[in-house]
């Protein structure tokens, strides 16, 4: 029961290693090369494939969510800066960054029964979910989405995403028909359709509205590697949010 992790970051993949030697994540095996480098016979034997793993969010996320290790799943966290409206990035889908398309062909061709993925929120993450979406129900796919910020689980950040679920099995029909996707944009800021989370973005476990603001310092003088750290960090999902919709979409 081993799983496959994709990372081409040096220090983000000695990170996953070091957790998967303290098991806070599940075991498995780290590959460093980029995804484009990948070939279908390099995932055969493996139950859990995470690409774009960074720092193993999705694997804790998993377990969190009480997704045991064995039960079967892929997992990517796609580059979001060719979709972020942060620094000097927007070139959207004409970014060599743009990795949706390799994914894809290896879901194409393995055609695993649980997927999950997020990017980063906005009119230009709402673009790249509607061409994911297309690309996995043309796959036979089901697929549920959700716009969820780290407030949900009271983080005291705002951190908004798009998330999404798909599933290919026989349980796909029954799946769909209890999803409404992310709909559109209303006043700037999207909408969740019918899904459980259509107010979210602010509440806090307790029910609480808090208000998202920064709190990491940007330069932490004295910290080792620290912009390596920042980096990794920067790029990683909030397991706890993400515990939050796997565990609505399990059935």
């Amino acid at each position: 029961m081993t799983a496959y992790y994709n990372e081409n970051d040096p220090y983000a993949a000695q990170w996953l290693r070091n957790l998967i030697t303290a098991g806070h994540i599940a075991p498995g095996d780290v590959d460093e090369r980029s995804i484009v480098d990948v070939h279908a016979d390099d995932l055969r034997g493996y139950t859990q494939c995470h690409f774009f793993a960074g720092i193993g969010g999705w694997s804790f996320a998993l377990r969190l969510a009480g997704w045991s290790d064995d039960r079967p799943v892929w997992t990517g966290s796609c580059p979001c800066q060719p979709f972020s409206g942060i620094g000097k990035h927007g070139k959207a889908f004409d970014d060599e960054r743009h990795l949706w398309p390799v994914w894809r062909d290896l879901i194409s061709h393995f055609r695993p029964a649980n997927v999950f993925g997020e990017q980063v929120a906005g009119g230009d993450g709402l673009e790249w979910l509607s061409r994911v979406r297309a690309d996995l129900e043309a796959s036979g796919y089901a697929v549920g989405a959700a716009n969820l910020a780290a407030g949900l689980v009271a983080a005291p950040h705002k951190r908004e995403r798009l998330w999404f679920a798909a599933v290919g099995d026989a349980e796909s029909i029954r799946w769909r028909e209890s999803w409404q996707p992310v709909a559109q944009t209303k006043g700037g800021r999207q909408t969740a359709g019918q899904s459980p989370w259509a107010n979210e973005s602010s509440l806090g476990t307790d029910g609480r509205r808090r208000r998202a603001v920064p709190g990491t310092p940007v330069l932490a003088h004295g910290i080792p590697a620290r912009i390596s750290k920042l980096r990794a960090i920067g790029n990683a999902i909030v397991p706890q949010v993400a515990a939050t919709f796997i565990e609505a979409t399990m059935i």
